[in-house]
């Protein structure tokens, strides 16, 4: 059953774009305050109770609303939540009123012995009834102690599980599954889809990567969309083989701009996020590529426009 929440903030207005806000980034964007619609921050390093951290953020978000994406919440570990991190998460929350928060579909920690460890990675879940049933009442924990609506990133990933069950889910048809169960939101990660489909181009198992891709975006409906990521991915080629990585440290590719258009064709002008986390370059950089998230949004709206008036 779906949880309501009369409390809720209302969502952002769609159609935004913003950066993902990095450290080498936090002197230069406060002082010149470039036309940006959101910046997006990774929760945990904000976790601490004051210090210096925390206030470049509330001096950021007295000039833009903030998105708070996260990387440790571990959603769909079978030992449960991390009661800490969760108590900090809702601490942040309520200081900095975020239009969005969000976790990823996967699993950190797990049991070693008689500990329970934190494996510091985002790690793939199996798409089995089990596995839904557990990352479902994770989110729907959240959810309850957010008292908001809480977003589900797809993950890239780069092993897969081999399930004995027979009834194993698609991948979309997982997530939107999980959304219609909690009431939660999807992030799609635009990049991440396409880093996915080309290793399996890699391994064989698929033809055409760009069309696997499109469509991946078409078995999600569109309702249960809530904010778009683009990001570069990188090829490493050597003796033991190939593999495309999702390392957020480029540009995004002609490939994934292209899908990013799809995207907001299929979903109409949601958010979208432009993430760059290693070899992060000038601000300005950053600024172009969100002027082209931004541009696409534009054409997509103007082509969809025309075609009602046809």
């Amino acid at each position: 059953m779906t949880a309501t929440y009369p409390d809720m903030p209302v969502p952002a207005p769609r159609g935004q774009v913003g950066i993902g806000w990095r450290h080498p980034h936090y002197a230069e964007l406060l002082e010149r305050q470039p036309a940006l619609d959101f910046l997006e921050v990774h929760s945990e390093n904000f976790f601490g109770g004051g210090g210096a951290a925390l206030a470049v953020l509330m001096q950021a978000r007295a000039h833009y609303p903030i998105s708070l994406h996260g990387v440790g919440l571990s959603l769909g570990s079978a030992v449960g939540l991390d009661p800490w991190h969760l108590d900090q998460l809702a601490r942040l929350v309520q200081r900095v009123d975020p239009v969005r928060v969000s976790d990823h579909a996967c699993f950190a920690r797990g049991t070693l012995g008689a500990q329970t460890v934190h494996g510091a990675d985002l790690l793939p879940i199996p798409f089995s009834d089990e596995a839904l049933d557990v990352l479902c009442r994770h989110v729907q924990q959240v959810q309850d102690r957010l008292q908001r609506r809480f977003m589900v990133e797809n993950l890239s990933a780069y092993v897969r599980w081999n399930s004995a069950d027979a009834h194993d889910w698609s991948e979309t048809d997982f997530l939107t599954t999980l959304a219609r169960r909690t009431g939660c939101l999807l992030l799609v990660d635009v990049n991440n889809i396409y880093v996915n489909a080309r290793n399996a181009e890699l391994a064989g198992q698929l033809a055409d990567p760009l069309q696997a891709s499109r469509d991946w975006l078409d078995a999600i409906p569109p309702d249960a969309v809530g904010e778009l990521h683009v990001a570069g991915h990188c090829h490493v080629a050597d003796a033991h083989g190939e593999i495309v990585i999702d390392d957020h440290g480029s540009r995004v590719s002609p490939a994934v701009w292209a899908l990013h258009r799809h995207a907001l064709q299929r979903f109409g002008p949601v958010a979208t996020l432009v993430e760059w986390d290693t070899e992060v370059p000038a601000l300005d950089v950053l600024l172009e590529e969100a002027d082209t998230a931004r541009h696409a949004g534009h054409a997509v709206r103007g082509a969809a426009t025309a075609e009602a008036l046809a």
